[in-house]
């Protein structure tokens, strides 16, 4: 299946991670930038999902392609669950990546409980009106400083207990057979070759 895709993101690593991982199934995707498109949505959602599927209609719309996106975002138990859907927006504007790890590893300065999740919602939206959805989740712990140069985001703090090591010390290989995203995704793929052979 030759299928071209509009990945609502502006994250350039999102945008490779998926990018590859879809590509497996003969699936291209291009971002809204390859477009000529500029569409800022705002997440007004409460949810992963609600906000992955208000992304992804504004774009299928604005593209009158098919259209992927996804939301995701750490979940930290001692955080009563945050940042959250907040997790890219986590400690305001100004932050980059590395400003919103170092934060997070100061609210939990002193927390013994550092269990957290990765959660990732993707939702497809077609021109007919047609809507796919698929959710993955990665557990692991925040570790007590950042380790590894790899990934994004939060990566460099979230430590995968099982394999001994932060999604930042992670190849991109040995990510996405884990990650958040990749079990989406994995989930995603099944329901999409479904849709694609009606």
């Amino acid at each position: 299946m030759s299928e071209k895709f509009v990945l609502a993101t502006h994250n350039p690593g999102k945008l490779k991670e998926m990018g590859a991982i879809l590509a497996q199934f003969g699936v291209e995707v291009v971002s809204p930038r390859d477009l000529g498109l500029t569409v800022d949505v705002e997440e007004t959602g409460t949810t992963f999902a609600e906000n992955a599927m208000l992304k992804a209609k504004a774009i299928c719309a604005a593209a009158k392609l098919p259209a992927i996106a996804d939301d995701s975002g750490l979940c930290v138990d001692a955080l009563n669950g945050g940042p959250g859907v907040y997790s890219a927006r986590y400690g305001g504007e100004g932050l980059d990546d590395k400003g919103r790890y170092m934060l997070l590893l100061n609210s939990l300065r002193g927390q013994s409980t550092r269990t957290a999740h990765f959660t990732c919602a993707i939702a497809c939206a077609f021109p007919n009106g047609d809507t796919l959805t698929a959710e993955g989740r990665c557990d692991g712990t925040i570790a007590y400083a950042p380790m590894g140069e790899g990934g994004f985001g939060y990566d460099p703090v979230f430590f995968v207990p099982e394999l001994k090591k932060t999604f930042g010390q992670l190849t991109a290989e040995e990510k996405s057979a884990i990650s958040h995203r990749g079990r989406a995704l994995e989930s995603f793929i099944g329901k999409l070759e479904t849709y694609l052979k009606k």
